[in-house]
């Protein structure tokens, strides 16, 4: 069986402006492995063994300023999601891709546990009534890509030069650009563009998430990233550094580089993989 073989590396910088950086991010490989204490088999106790890769995870939240907690939304998001995939989702659906609804149903389910460990933590501690976050993760078990949003954090696949905005934007400028009353340009230059119409917490009627499921090809790029990139670098330029960048870490840092320069008005997050050839599973 192939197994996925992807550079990553993420970066979160504060930016010029905001004195609080809201944002998270997470990239990880999802392994499996077993610690035998006691066996009849013929290997010692204390013995750890490990499968080989079956996943890579990689995961952006921005926490929603002017609500209370947003620092907290935002972690309170990662870290359901990242002891969710990893103690909770059933490893085996990695394994077959005629799984492919249920992984779907299962990414599902992570982000519903991050809404109700939001929508909790608010009940509990009436100083974050109304906090919210929103969150993308993209789950890769080659040569499947599963992304699930909520909100205007965006994932991005850069192929053969052509950048393509894998999510949508979650907002009420996107909406009017659906509906045909603003032009993309428009919706780019619109406060609207600011004002969410889903994301986690702020009450459950606000949370639709989208779940979006692609295949990859050795050579791809992923970009997954907060709106204060996207706010200050456009899309042109956005495919031109992820894609003449030598590894993740220099992608990541000339990025977050170049939405400083440009004003750096909200914290700015980013997390980048680079694809390679697959390899064998070994057995």
């Amino acid at each position: 069986m192939l197994i996925t073989r992807a550079l990553m590396a993420g970066l979160s910088d504060v930016g010029r402006v905001r004195g609080e950086n809201e944002d998270q991010f997470l990239v990880a490989d999802l392994n499996r492995s077993m610690t035998i204490h006691a066996s009849t088999l013929p290997v010692d106790d204390e013995t750890q063994l490990y499968s080989g890769m079956i996943g890579q995870l990689l995961v952006v939240a921005d926490g929603i300023s002017g609500a209370p907690g947003a620092v907290v939304a935002s972690q309170i998001g990662v870290g359901t999601v990242a002891r969710y995939v990893l103690n909770t989702m059933p490893w085996f659906l990695s394994l077959n891709h005629d799984h492919d609804d249920d992984q779907e149903k299962a990414l599902l389910a992570a982000l519903l546990e991050v809404e109700s460990a939001v929508e909790e933590q608010a009940r509990v501690d009436p100083e974050f009534a109304g906090m919210g976050t929103t969150l993308t993760m993209a789950y890769i078990v080659w040569p499947r890509l599963y992304v699930v949003n909520v909100g205007d954090s965006r994932c991005y696949l850069l192929r053969d030069g052509t950048l393509e905005q894998l999510t949508h934007d979650q907002t009420a400028a996107a909406q009017l650009v659906e509906d045909g009353t603003l032009s993309p340009e428009q919706a780019a230059r619109s406060p609207l563009s600011r004002i969410l119409v889903s994301s986690i917490g702020q009450g459950m009627s606000s949370f639709r998430p989208d779940v979006y499921r692609t295949e990859l090809v050795s050579g791809d790029r992923l970009l997954l990233c907060t709106d204060g990139l996207t706010a200050m670098v456009d899309d042109l330029r956005i495919s031109r550094m992820l894609g003449e960048g030598d590894t993740p870490e220099t992608v990541c840092q000339a990025l977050a580089d170049e939405a400083n320069e440009a004003g750096g008005h909200d914290n700015i997050t980013v997390a980048v993989a680079f694809c390679l050839e697959p390899m064998e599973r070994q057995t």
